[in-house]
């Protein structure tokens, strides 16, 4: 068979040995609650400040 083709006969008799495998929990790292901070700045002078920025991204 040449590259990149599909053979069959392969994908038949894949197994694997459940024993050999460890789970993942993707829920072993998961916080609840809440985040907060305080700013001195308002926000007209962050969305001044996130134009600005996107106006020298716009540029390069």
């Amino acid at each position: 068979m040449g590259f990149g083709s599909y053979d069959e006969s392969e994908q038949q008799e894949q197994t694997t040995d459940d024993e050999d495998v460890e789970a993942v929990n993707v829920h072993e790292h998961e916080h609840h609650g809440e985040m907060s901070f305080e700013s001195d700045v308002s926000t007209d002078e962050l969305v001044s400040q996130l134009g600005s920025m996107k106006d020298d991204e716009s540029d390069d």
